[in-house]
């Protein structure tokens, strides 16, 4: 049993039986993946979790969180990029990894992206309603708030606790709405993405330019608050803690290589794809950040819209407010469309492996779509984001992208010494260098997540590996 979860496939395996298999839309040019980039990163990391990492555990010194989030993931880009080239395939890091490291860390992976991309669009949908909630509000409408809060809290020391609520329902709603678009089209998608991608940049850059001018510096005073005698609640453990929570702003690059397989030039558009979003993304991040907690003291940030709260503490400034939550909304529209884009596309190489049923590999004869699994994907995350509260999400999604992660650096180097003279249009440079560093510094970040989103993330592997015994170990390709 060992050697079989072992098991590798060779690069031209993966390849072959990708082409053979049900087709996609090959649409894809750079741009457009630097945009599915784009679009599935600006979003609640940098809308909602950048305010709340503020006000829990690093105050000002989170622009310092989003630089060591940016560093590990930036690590994993590039060695993303080399595979990416390689191996031109729905997929991404499970693809990746079951050339490398085997059936069995494939497996682990894959399910990790599962909750990963569900989880994702579930959290992102969280702080789209907290956005569309409060602009409701500006103009006189007030929802029950039974029907606009999650069900479920987060208690004293991390437990899970009932609020009284029913269902965030703006939040069910939006999922089931770009589940539907992702259904009928890979080129619907990706045209709807791009629009959302240029008005959410411009509006980040317009709060940028004009919040500059209200910045009180006595509000980066301290940049780091001292640890307040709790590991993760300020000080250096606070930034690590924040930087491996906003780890989940900087997913989005994966979502480009999961659709490799619609791209026209793969080889050369994916890398490019890869890296453009993640430098543009991270200048953004930064500087947002910053300007936010110059506005107004870290401290009133730890609420759904913390831009919002910075845009509403200077009356001057009133004219901003609607068109940056309108902004917002827009820019965590485009991260669920695309985070319901990625994992269909994992559920379709899981099945093509055998590990999963045969249905999940289906595409709809007339929109050349995953349509089950896009169906499956939106309906987890709609009953997800209609339960669980931001935090909770944002933690969950973090330790499974960090641990996918962090098997893709160890590939390339697993991969440089099994298959030399495969051909690698992109190269990671320094890669012993660069791939150890990338394994170190996403898999430390794992330790300093909450207890809690460890105990959850052991619950949701068992889950898995009773699935992969019950059903895939037995239907694996590799053992027909």
């Amino acid at each position: 049993m060992i050697k079989n979860l072992l098991a590798c496939k060779s690069v031209a395996d993966i390849t072959r039986q990708a082409e053979s298999g049900p087709r996609l839309n090959r649409v894809l040019s750079a741009r457009a993946l630097t945009s599915i980039g784009l679009g599935s990163m600006i979003g609640s990391g940098v809308f909602v979790l950048s305010g709340t990492v503020a006000a829990e555990h690093t105050g000002p010194a989170v622009t310092l969180a989003f630089l060591v989030a940016a560093v590990g993931c930036g690590l994993a880009a590039i060695c993303y990029a080399e595979l990416a080239a390689m191996i031109p395939v729905a997929g991404s890091a499970y693809s990746y990894t079951y050339a490398t490291l085997g059936e069995g860390v494939a497996w682990f992976v894959g399910w990790n992206l599962s909750l990963e991309y569900m989880m994702s669009a579930a959290t992102v949908a969280v702080g789209w309603s907290g956005y569309v909630i409060n602009v409701l509000e500006q103009i006189g409408i007030h929802l029950p708030s039974a029907f606009v809060n999650a069900p479920v809290g987060k208690g004293p020391e991390h437990t899970l606790v009932a609020t009284g609520a029913i269902v965030n329902m703006p939040a069910v709603l939006i999922v089931i709405a770009l589940t539907w678009i992702c259904y009928v089209g890979i080129r619907q998608s990706a045209r709807l993405n791009n629009i959302m991608v240029v008005i959410k940049v411009a509006i980040i850059v317009l709060f940028i330019v004009a919040g500059i001018a209200f910045i009180d510096t006595a509000n980066w005073r301290p940049y780091m608050p001292a640890n307040a005698g709790e590991s993760g609640v300020f000080g250096w453990s606070g930034v690590l803690t924040g930087a491996a929570i906003i780890f989940f702003a900087y997913i989005g690059f994966d979502t480009a290589a999961t659709t490799a397989q619609e791209a026209k030039n793969p080889q050369r558009d994916v890398p490019i794809g890869i890296i453009a979003a993640l430098v543009i993304s991270t200048v953004l991040y930064v500087a947002m950040a910053a300007v936010m907690t110059g506005m107004v003291p870290y401290d009133q940030l730890d609420v759904p819209a913390p831009a919002a709260v910075a845009l509403d503490a200077h009356p001057q400034l009133l004219w901003l407010g609607l068109p940056v939550k309108i902004g917002a909304i827009i820019g965590m529209t485009s991260v669920i469309l695309m985070s319901i884009l990625g994992q269909p596309r994992i559920f379709m190489a899981m099945a093509r492996d055998g590990l999963l049923p045969p249905s999940l590999e289906r595409v709809h004869p007339r929109y050349h779509t995953p349509h089950i699994a896009t169906l499956i994907t939106g309906a987890i995350a709609a009953v997800v984001a209609g339960i669980f509260p931001i935090d909770v999400l944002g933690e969950l999604v973090s330790i499974g992208i960090l641990l996918a992660f962090t098997a893709v650096c160890a590939g390339v180097l697993v991969l440089r010494k099994t298959m030399p003279d495969t051909a690698r249009p992109f190269r990671v440079p320094a890669a012993p260098i660069t791939c150890t560093a990338g394994v170190l510094v996403c898999l430390g970040l794992t330790f300093f997540l909450p207890r809690d989103t460890w105990i959850r993330l052991v619950i949701w592997t068992a889950i898995g590996f009773a699935i992969y015994a019950a059903y895939g170990y037995r239907h694996s390709n590799c053992r027909k």
